[in-house]
């Protein structure tokens, strides 16, 4: 199996990691400059690292493992710790499942400097002047839901409810879920809730700010906009490929990240 490592943001985790890719007689490790004609990706790192490898990989359809070298790391399968016994059996024995979660795609009227137009966890609005907020309308399907005074607005896949989303107050949706997540990001408004609509919708967002200027951040990386400037998002017509050891599901990851039943009330 041909491997593709991303990983440079931890060199001595990736270095591990290439030790045990090349004790495996079945693997064989790519450059960065091989990615075409890779079989697989590893991501050694976090979440971040994950969303990198994601970017980069774009249409491509090939998998990615996620190795946790980083922090809380929901888009990774494994730990560092556990990839020694786990790797041989994904790589060797073949001992994996791939799914397959949805992405958002975003379109930027006015824009013509490069920018990755797909976002695997969310699509955030959001201001620039650390006093004031931004106004933003939403339509969907061109009709106006709301317009959000707040400090910003994400607009989550399913995949990034565990994300930024989770830290703005929604809610963690299952990663097969046909859904978008949007969640406003301290709305100046008691009534602004989340909502989680269908995937199939198309969304316009315009944004008003009292010094005219706002950020779009897609997966974390920002692109600075006028108000001038509307943003479409829907669904992106590709995947991305995600590998999973057999049987570890999303439940299992929540429990393990979200320490959930490692507590309780005592009797």
């Amino acid at each position: 199996m041909k491997i593709a490592i991303f990983g440079a943001a931890n060199p001595e985790a990736s270095r591990k990691i290439g030790q045990i890719l090349q004790a495996i007689p079945s693997v064989t490790l790519l450059a960065s400059d091989r990615l075409d004609e890779a079989e697989m990706a590893i991501s050694v790192g976090g979440d971040g690292t994950f969303l990198r490898a994601a970017a980069a990989i774009g249409d491509k359809g090939i998998p990615i493992l996620g190795v946790n070298a980083g922090h809380l790391g929901f888009l990774t399968d494994i730990s560092l710790e556990e990839s020694e016994t786990a790797m041989p059996l994904i790589l060797a024995e073949k001992k994996y499942t791939v799914e397959e979660r949805a992405l958002i795609q975003a379109e930027i009227t006015g824009y013509t400097e490069p920018y990755n137009r797909f976002a695997l966890n969310e699509v955030a609005v959001l201001k620039r002047d650390q006093s004031s907020m931004v106004s933003v309308t939403l339509r969907v399907d061109g009709e106006v839901l709301n317009t959000y005074d707040a400090d910003g607005l994400c607009v989550a896949t399913p995949t990034g409810s565990t994300a930024y989303a989770m830290s703005a107050g929604g809610p963690i949706l299952e990663p097969h879920s046909n859904c978008f997540e949007i969640v406003a990001i301290a709305p100046h408004s008691l009534t602004t809730r989340p909502l989680v609509i269908k995937d199939s919708a198309v969304l316009h967002l315009s944004v008003d700010s009292r010094n005219g200027l706002y950020l779009v951040a897609l997966d974390g990386v920002a692109v600075p906009l006028t108000t001038g400037s509307e943003l479409i998002l829907t669904r992106a017509p590709f995947r991305t490929r995600v590998v999973r050891r057999k049987g570890h599901t999303f439940f299992d990851t929540l429990r393990a990240k979200l320490m959930w039943g490692q507590g309780g009330i005592a009797h």
